[in-house]
């Protein structure tokens, strides 16, 4: 028995070191068993660049997507701030509900108590949703809610 692993332990470092792990096994002997020369195993190279060329569309389709997404978001906003006219029922981001009284460039000043005429001024960009819009003379038209949720 211990002969039989010194003789292939001998026969497996004639051709020098061992195979390393993930290389193919040259077998040193025929398939009579008489030492010999075997037609050595090749492997192709791997192609360095192959993983790269399906990772370029994908990311670039990756870029269109978002680009587009932002694009279809700053129209929906910029509809809604143009839409928003006195008497306007609106909803700000901190989640204060009131009607438009005045409109500037940058500012809206909300009535939020119609008792006590508690009037707030909030920048025009914190208004996320127009819950009801009026007509002009006071008196709400519609249930209609435009809001940037989708």
């Amino acid at each position: 028995m211990t002969e039989s692993i010194l003789i292939s332990t001998t026969m497996a470092f004639q051709d020098g070191a061992p195979a390393l792990a993930g290389q193919p096994v040259v077998a040193s002997t025929t398939s009579t068993g008489e030492p010999g020369t075997a037609a050595p195993v090749t492997q192709k190279p791997a192609d360095p660049f192959g993983m790269m060329w399906m990772l370029i569309p994908f990311l670039v389709i990756m870029v269109l997507v978002s680009v587009m997404g932002g694009r279809r978001d700053k129209k929906k906003r910029s509809a809604l701030m143009s839409s928003i006219k006195k008497h306007d029922e609106v909803q700000t981001a901190g989640g204060i509900i009131g009607s438009v009284v005045e409109l500037k460039d940058d500012t809206v000043i909300l009535k939020i108590d119609e008792n006590s005429n508690v009037r707030m001024t909030f920048a025009k960009s914190s208004i996320v949703q127009v819950i009801k819009s009026g007509n002009g003379n006071g008196n709400a038209t519609g249930t209609e809610v435009q809001s940037l949720k989708s």
